[in-house]
C-alpha cells in the first residue's frame, strides 16, 4: 500500500493532465479568449490623416547643429471624429500579452486544486480513510502560496515603473495596513471571534510539553509575541499586495455600471459581488453576526435561531457562493477595463490642441497589453479566498452540514501514541515509510491543532475580505471626486 494511497495517485493524474491538457484547453485561456471579450484596435496612420483631412506627409526634419537629421513625429488635432474598431480577443492576440503565461499557469493550477480538493472531500466523506493525509490541503497551501507569489510579482512591476507614484501608494498602504493589523490583533473575542488568541494558547501549550519531554526549555511569552509580529508582518504585506487589485477593482465596477445601464438585474449582480468583502468581515464580528442575527426576541426571552455548529456551515457555504458569484461576473469587468481605451478617445476629443500619431496608437494598445494584469488583480483575490475557506473547513474540522462537525478535543503531546502492529516481511519497507510519516505528522498534530488553524484561517480570510473593503471603498472615492479635479 502506498503511503498516500488513493490520494497519491489521484494527484499525480492530476498533474499530469494539467501539464498535457493545458496546450489545448485552459480555462484561463477560455476566459479571455472565447469571444465575448473584445479590444480596440489602435488606429492607423492613414486612418488619422484621412480623420484630420490631409493625406500622410513626407515626415519633416528637423537638422541638429552636428548635421545629424531626426525625423518630427506626425501630429493630428486631438477633436477629430476618431472611433475605434472592435475585434474579439484570439488566442494568438492573447501570447502576446504582457504576463500571460502566469496568468495563465495560475488560474489552470487553481482550478485544478479546487478539483483534487473535491474529490478528496468526498473521497473523505465515503471512505474516511483516517490513516491518510489529505492531500487536497496541500494543494490548497500551494495555491495560497501562488497567489501571494502572483500579487508580489505584480506589485513588484509597479515598484520598477519609473514615475514612482505607485511605489508610494504601496508603501503608504503597507505603513496603514501594519497599523490596522496591530489594531485588530488586540481587539477581543467578544467583539472579533477568530479563536486565534485561544488557538495560540493552545499550540504554546502543546509546544511546551513537546519540548520539556526532550530536555528543551521554552519560553511561551517570546513565542507569542513573535507569532504575532510575524502574522502583522505578513498583514501587511498582504494589504500592500490587495492595494491595487482593489483599487482597480472600483474603477472597472464603476465602468461595468455604466455599460449595464440597461439591465438591472445584472446591475444587483455587480453591486452585490462588490459588497461580497463587506459581508465577510460582517460575519465574524461577533455582536452583529452571532447576538443580532442568530438570536430572536420571544416575549421576556431570546431564543437561538441557528445553532453555532449550522451557523459555522452557513458561514462556509456563504464564501463560497460569494465567490462564485464573483467568479460570474469577470467578463463585465475585464470589458469594462477595456473600455478605457473608448472613453480615453472621448476625452481626448473634448481637448484643445494637437497630439501625436504615436502617442494614440501607444495609449491604445497599452490598455490591451495590460488585460492579462487586470485579470490577475481580479481572480487572485478569489482564488485566494476561496482556499483560504477551502483550508479553514479542512484543516478546522469545520462540516459542510452534511455530516456532524467534529468536536475539538485536541491532542497533547503528553498523550502515548497507540502501539503500532506488528508488520509482515513483504509490508516491511512500506510500514516503515508509512511509521516515519506518522511520527512526524502525529508530532505536528499533537502541536497545530485544529483549534489553531480555524483561528489562524478564520483570521487571514477576515484580513482578505477587510483589505478588499479599505482598498476598493477608496478606490472608489478617488475615482469619483479625486480623479476628476
Amino acid at each position: 500500500m502506498a503511503v498516500m494511497g488513493v490520494q497519491l495517485v489521484v494527484s499525480l493524474l492530476t498533474a499530469s493532465i494539467m501539464q498535457k491538457m493545458s496546450p489545448h484547453y485552459s480555462f484561463a485561456r477560455w476566459l479571455l479568449c472565447n469571444g465575448s471579450l473584445y479590444r480596440y484596435k489602435h488606429p492607423s496612420e492613414e486612418e488619422l490623416c484621412a480623420l484630420a483631412g490631409k493625406q500622410k506627409p513626407k515626415a519633416k526634419r528637423d537638422r541638429r547643429m552636428n548635421g545629424v537629421t531626426e525625423d518630427k513625429p506626425l501630429s493630428v488635432p486631438k477633436d477629430i471624429n476618431l472611433h475605434l474598431e472592435t475585434t474579439p480577443i484570439t488566442t494568438v492576440d492573447a501570447l502576446v500579452l504582457r504576463y500571460f503565461l502566469e496568468y495563465q499557469w495560475f488560474v489552470d493550477f487553481a482550478v485544478y486544486s479546487t478539483l483534487v480538493y473535491l474529490f478528496t472531500e468526498g473521497y473523505y466523506c465515503l471512505a474516511e480513510p483516517r490513516k491518510e493525509a489529505n492531500i487536497g490541503i496541500l494543494w490548497c497551501l500551494l495555491t495560497v502560496f501562488f497567489s501571494i507569489k502572483i500579487f508580489f510579482l505584480v506589485m513588484q512591476h509597479y515598484f520598477r515603473s519609473e514615475e514612482g507614484g505607485e511605489r508610494s501608494v504601496c508603501l503608504t498602504f503597507a505603513f496603514f495596513f501594519l497599523l490596522l493589523a496591530m489594531v485588530v490583533l488586540v481587539v477581543r473575542e467578544d467583539y472579533l471571534e477568530f479563536g486565534l488568541d485561544a488557538g495560540l494558547a493552545n499550540v504554546t501549550d502543546n509546544l511546551e510539553v513537546f519540548l520539556k519531554q526532550r530536555g528543551w526549555e521554552w519560553t511561551i511569552p517570546i513565542a507569542k509575541l513573535t507569532f504575532k509580529l510575524g502574522l502583522v508582518a505578513l498583514c501587511s504585506f498582504i494589504g500592500a499586495c490587495l492595494t491595487f487589485p482593489g483599487l482597480r477593482l472600483a474603477q472597472t465596477h464603476l465602468d461595468a455600471l455604466k455599460m449595464t445601464t440597461d439591465r438591472p438585474l445584472t446591475q444587483i449582480l455587480l453591486h452585490t459581488s462588490f459588497l461580497a468583502p463587506v459581508i465577510v468581515v460582517v460575519m465574524w464580528i461577533k455582536p452583529i453576526s452571532r447576538d443580532l442575527l442568530l438570536h430572536a426576541p420571544m416575549g421576556k426571552q431570546t431564543i437561538q435561531i441557528m445553532s453555532d455548529t449550522a451557523y459555522n456551515s452557513t458561514r462556509l457555504w456563504t464564501l463560497i457562493a460569494l465567490c462564485l458569484l464573483r467568479l460570474a461576473v469577470t467578463r463585465y469587468h475585464l470589458q469594462a477595463y477595456l473600455r478605457l481605451a473608448e472613453r480615453w478617445v472621448e476625452q481626448m476629443k473634448r481637448e484643445a490642441g494637437r497630439i501625436s500619431i504615436l502617442e494614440i496608437q501607444r495609449r491604445v494598445t497599452r490598455i490591451y497589453c495590460y488585460v492579462s494584469v487586470v485579470s490577475l488583480q481580479y481572480l487572485g483575490p478569489i482564488i485566494l479566498t476561496l482556499h483560504c475557506t477551502l483550508l479553514l473547513k479542512s484543516l478546522g474540522d469545520y462540516s459542510w452540514g452534511l455530516f456532524p462537525e467534529h468536536q475539538l478535543l485536541p491532542p497533547r503531546a503528553d498523550a502515548a501514541p497507540a502501539p503500532p502492529a506488528a508488520p509482515s516481511v513483504e509490508e516491511a519497507g512500506a510500514e516503515d515509510v508509512q511509521a516515519a510519516v506518522a511520527q512526524i505528522t502525529g508530532a505536528l498534530g499533537s502541536i497545530f491543532t485544529p483549534l489553531f488553524y480555524r483561528g489562524l484561517f478564520a483570521f487571514l480570510t477576515w484580513w482578505i475580505a477587510a483589505c478588499q473593503v479599505i482598498t476598493s471603498l477608496f478606490g472608489l472615492y478617488f475615482h469619483q471626486y479625486l480623479s476628476a479635479c
